[in-house]
């Protein structure tokens, strides 16, 4: 382990990466210190949090909202930044080692690009960060020397895997899926579940956010563009699998025939913690796989029938330029008119769809042109729900 802390800046670390964060570096014995912490507008769990574990920031990026909130119980020392230009001057600063990318959404790019810009260690959790804005995220990590480490379990799966050999030598990397809840269900019937059903997922703790992605597979398609892009791929290199389990979390297949592949329990705490720690590995946390016990682990091909939205991720993929912006800002409108039970599951993928055609496609686009695109896949999209 290093000979001094790590400072960690975890931006929404009132989330559940966040949170699953925070526990791995209380559980750190001070290898890990947290720097600072920030939140849009969960204000009571950011204060409870800064009282536990005393950073030297806290970061209210919801402006109104935090010159509404009463503030007297943070603890001496720990200085309230306000707006999310707080963002950029924190991760910048010279004692901070690594940042945790952990907004959920396309309003976790701002956080990512910030990091980047400042050259430091990027643990991403916000897969769309990759998705909007791919090529040229991972541009300005090259161009600032900055380093990119992933955080989703199926990504930092691949990242263990491809160490077994040389990219060269890769065939193919297989990205698992649990398949949700709705993984037997007939396509017809996706029309009838309800809110409650998909937010009961069979073996993750996740936001609801994340949640109805896994309902609808969406997740796996967004996560085929971020491989693309993190691990420089070609779009037919990336498969996805089944497997209901959720103990393999993704594998690498090599020309020579060898599968390499990454197991442990569904924790999202193994995966935080070796971004937190690497290149090193340490006791943790995160749960532990018993093979004194018998288990079974399953893997199938997924249905496209009843999960159109794989095909959609693997063709945003291959055209690149403006449609994952496009892509990933239908899909959070359309999740969040489901959660609002103003919109059927069945039709987030449609809906995503739609607004795939209608957009103006861009193969080079500025960063401004898919923020801007970002924001018109939502307005379509709730406005199609609204008429």
């Amino acid at each position: 382990m290093p000979a001094r802390s790590k400072n960690i800046v975890v931006l929404g670390s009132t989330g559940s990466i966040g949170r699953s964060t925070l526990e791995v570096i209380a559980a750190s014995g001070g290898t890990l210190r947290p720097l600072a912490l920030s939140a849009h507008s969960s204000f009571d769990v950011l204060e409870a949090q800064a009282r536990e574990l005393l950073p030297q920031f806290i970061i209210a990026t919801d402006s109104e909202g935090a010159c509404g909130h009463d503030w007297s119980a943070l603890p001496d020392g720990v200085q309230l930044l306000v707006g999310p230009d707080a963002v950029a001057e924190v991760v910048a600063r010279a004692e901070v080692d690594v940042v945790v990318s952990a907004i959920v959404g396309s309003a976790g790019l701002h956080g990512t690009w910030a990091a980047l810009e400042a050259g430091k260690t990027v643990a991403l959790a916000n897969k769309e960060s990759l998705v909007v804005g791919g090529p040229l995220v991972t541009r300005l990590a090259t161009e600032r020397g900055a380093t990119l480490l992933p955080v989703d379990s199926e990504h930092s799966a691949v990242f263990q895997a491809l160490q077994a050999g040389r990219r060269e030598e890769v065939r193919r990397v297989w990205l698992t899926a649990s398949g949700g809840p709705f993984r037997g269900f007939p396509p017809e019937r996706l029309g009838q579940v309800t809110v409650e059903e998909a937010l009961a997922h069979p073996t993750w703790d996740m936001g609801p956010k994340i949640t109805i992605d896994s309902a609808t597979l969406m997740n796996k398609a967004l996560e085929i563009i971020e491989a693309r892009w993190l691990f420089n791929l070609r779009p037919g290199q990336i498969g996805v699998v089944v497997h209901p389990q959720s103990i393999v979390h993704s594998m690498v297949e090599y020309i020579d025939g060898s599968v390499i592949a990454q197991l442990s329990p569904p924790d999202m705490k193994l995966p935080i913690q070796y971004a937190l720690t690497w290149p090193e590995r340490c006791e943790g946390v995160a749960a532990k796989l018993d093979f004194s016990r018998a288990m079974h682990l399953e893997f199938e091909p997924p249905d496209a029938d009843r999960f159109p939205a794989l095909a959609l991720g693997l063709e945003a993929a291959e055209a690149g330029g403006t449609t994952g912006a496009v892509l990933n800002g239908a899909n959070e409108a359309a999740v969040a008119a489901f959660l609002a039970r103003r919109m059927p599951l069945s039709h987030i993928v449609p809906a995503c769809r739609r607004a795939l055609e209608a957009h103006t496609y861009d193969p080079n686009p500025t960063l401004s042109q898919l923020v801007n695109l970002d924001r018109w896949a939502r307005e379509e999209v709730s406005r199609w729900v609204s008429a």
